[in-house]
């Protein structure tokens, strides 16, 4: 049985003229229908947001939707409007963001301390891993009788309360990193002599780091859902109060923009955390192109 065997193109046929004829273009049009499905794909979690929109606005100007259940899409927007002209939009969102980003700082930098302490020190994680087991099974609004009593109804209170949410994810998550950091990695740079504070920059903080940004996510998260309670404490400015003042008054449209409002803060930080993950592990990015 015989095999033919086609022999490798040479520069000067035809073959090889169409090949490359073929190479120049392809890289044109591949470009444009990457560019063109790539923005496709951006457009298409817009889709369903779009479509549930006109679907209301279009059940509120038929009437089968009344304005105290839920207002209109272009009420909302009129209201929303209203508060940004007013100045009480940005005055309220300065405070609950002051509110909520003390609170994380407290919160979350004891949170990020202990998880550090106990994923490093088998002692530690003796004595203190158990109690804060315990206290994370407390539910924030259970404590808010104890916090009225302890703190008042001042901004002590709110910030307890949002630094209480806010910790246990960065705790976890901290104390999960330092214990997955891997272990033949701290071994060979004992072997090389780094030790003490070196060997915790740079081996067991960086291998960590994944992980404390995903608590970091959840503490975010967690902030503002805690916010929202805090602030209906007895408030007298913030998203919290702006809402509840609305809704005591029948403003729906302003309900719903305080609504809106916690939904983008939390898109926007959750946004900067991923963000912040792209700058910090890029040697995870390098080690797997590699």
């Amino acid at each position: 049985m015989s095999v033919a065997v086609t022999s490798p193109a040479k520069p000067g046929d035809a073959t090889s003229k169409a090949m490359d004829q073929t190479r120049h273009r392809t890289p044109g049009i591949g470009t444009t229908g990457s560019t063109v499905g790539n923005f496709g794909r951006a457009l298409l979690p817009l889709v369903v947001p779009v479509l549930l929109l006109a679907a209301w606005q279009v059940a509120s100007v038929s009437g089968a939707l009344p304005p105290r259940i839920l207002p209109a899409p272009l009420a909302v927007v009129a209201a929303a409007k209203a508060l940004i002209v007013s100045g009480d939009l940005w005055r309220h969102l300065s405070v609950s963001a002051a509110r909520a980003f003390l609170g994380l700082a407290v919160g979350g930098g004891i949170g990020f301390a202990l998880g550090l302490l106990t994923g490093a020190s088998k002692w530690a994680e003796t004595f203190l891993d158990g109690t804060v087991q315990m206290l994370r099974a407390i539910p924030n609004l259970a404590l808010l009788p104890f916090v009225i009593i302890w703190f008042g109804i001042g901004e002590e209170a709110k910030t307890f309360l949002i630094a209480f949410g806010v910790f246990f994810p960065l705790y976890l998550n901290t104390y999960h990193g330092i214990r997955s950091v891997d272990p033949d990695l701290v071994e060979m740079a004992r072997a090389y002599g780094v030790r003490g504070a070196a060997l915790f920059w740079h081996v067991l903080l960086p291998g960590a780091t994944p992980s404390v940004l995903v608590g970091l996510r959840f503490a975010l998260g967690s902030m503002w859902l805690t916010l929202i309670a805090a602030e209906a404490l007895a408030a007298q400015s913030g998203i919290g109060y702006l809402t509840t003042t609305a809704r005591e008054f029948m403003q729906t449209d302003v309900v719903l923009v305080g609504a809106l409002l916690y939904a983008l803060l939390g898109k926007a930080a959750d946004t900067a955390v991923r963000l912040l993950e792209r700058v910090l592990l890029r040697w995870q990015t390098a080690r797997a192109s590699n």
